[in-house]
């Protein structure tokens, strides 16, 4: 009966505490402020009612963007190697190396078949198109 009792008392002031802390979002508490909160000058986002709907301006056509980038914002470069960042097949190219890829310190290779490596010099392990990043295995096929 005493352990039943001390559960009892021991969760209505848990529950009184925690009830204590919760703050609902429509609830102002004395230490806010009670001045109104500014807007932005400009046009209103919700139409006045009595006034007529007005077709939203289009804002003028914004320029077209320069090319891929040179690097990926997800995946490094190769270190000491120059590449450049192909978004389409996800990967870097490496620009003296037909035919070679990188991506997250792997290098990937093409020549009838896949091999990828931790280092552009080797050596080679062969692999399937399952092992190589979706954008190799689908321009080159396996």
């Amino acid at each position: 009966m005493y352990r039943v009792a001390r559960f009892a008392l021991l969760s209505l002031v848990v529950g009184l505490t925690a009830a204590c802390a919760v703050q609902h979002p429509g609830s102002q508490s004395s230490e806010q402020s009670s001045e109104p909160i500014q807007t932005i000058p400009g046009p209103s986002p919700t139409p006045q009612p009595g006034t007529p709907r007005t077709a939203p301006q289009t804002p003028p056509s914004a320029p077209i963007p320069a090319p891929g980038p040179k690097t990926s914002s997800h995946f490094a470069p190769p270190p000491g190697g120059n590449s450049h960042w192909d978004a389409r097949l996800g990967v870097h190219v490496l620009d003296n190396v037909p035919n070679t890829f990188y991506r997250q310190r792997t290098y990937y290779r093409w020549n009838n078949g896949w091999t990828w490596s931790t280092s552009p010099s080797g050596p080679w392990q062969e692999t399937d198109a399952s092992g190589v990043p979706p954008g190799l295995s689908r321009q080159f096929g396996n």
